[in-house]
């Protein structure tokens, strides 16, 4: 399976680190012209140097904003004005005691985890529809569908977010351009690794560690072991591809498991 995206540009948000680092050298491996994102200059410029440095590729570049104000995305928009791919990976996740999650808090995490894609998908979707082909991409996750107690606001975004996908896909329907989530698991990021070592301690060789804290606190899983980011981009490149024309109005599963359920 051959997957050249030469020709297309990709805008990958939130991608100075982590799960959305891992697709923009997915992509940019693939061919395609990448634009990093981020809210500060100096990582941008980081990011894109090691992001051209892990894919071989020169063919990266940045653009600055904080999509979850207008102002940042309008920065954005002017920046990258018409790419072919948009993966919508920017987010924000943290544990709170439910009840006191004030009004604030809750608009903060809609705002990031959930307007900055419809900011984008509203600024982009009509000039993939005119050229007849296009890729969005919603990074969501396993708490959409399993909501965790401890993770109410954050879980809310990613429910949210499948329902932007599916929204949006009907009104690309018959156009050529496809709009999809993609449901991540627990994976593998710096301070996911973090989180494991103050449960299980820093005792055991890391292989062990994870093995763990998935049986212990995540046995669910049916992988038992965290997902690595890249595995994740896997998935998203695909998506990104031509080989992907029939996929669309779907939430695939990168979760090892993780949701039991049989659909999505």
């Amino acid at each position: 399976m051959q997957i050249d995206l030469s020709g297309r540009t990709a805008l990958v948000t939130g991608s100075t680190q982590g799960i959305g680092h891992a697709i923009a050298v997915g992509l940019a491996r693939a061919g395609a012209r990448v634009v990093v994102n981020g809210r500060g200059e100096e990582r941008v410029a980081a990011a894109v140097r090691d992001v051209r440095a892990a894919s071989g590729s020169d063919d990266v570049t940045g653009a600055v904003g904080d999509l979850a104000t207008e102002e940042g995305a309008a920065a954005v928009v002017e920046a990258v004005p018409g790419p072919d791919i948009l993966v919508n990976n920017l987010g924000i996740f943290g544990s709170a005691p439910p009840l006191e999650i004030d009004d604030a808090e809750w608009r903060r995490y809609f705002e990031v985890n959930v307007l900055s894609a419809v900011r984008l998908i509203r600024a982009y979707l009509p000039g993939m529809k005119e050229r007849g082909w296009g890729r969005v991409i919603d990074l969501a996750s396993d708490s959409a569908v399993v909501i965790p107690a401890e993770m109410i606001h954050y879980g809310m975004t990613k429910t949210s977010l499948l329902a932007v996908g599916r929204g949006f896909a009907k009104d690309a329907a018959g156009t050529g351009v496809t709009v999809n989530s993609v449901i991540a698991g627990p994976t593998h990021t710096g301070g996911v690794e973090g989180f494991v070592r103050e449960l299980v301690g820093d005792e055991l060789p890391w292989d062990e560690a994870q093995h763990e804290f998935m049986v212990k606190y995540r046995p669910q899983s049916l992988l038992q072991r965290l997902i690595e980011p890249e595995e994740i981009a896997n998935m998203v490149v695909y998506l990104a591809s031509p080989l992907a024309s029939a996929t669309t109005g779907g939430a695939l599963r990168v979760d090892g498991g993780y949701v039991d359920s049989l659909l999505p």
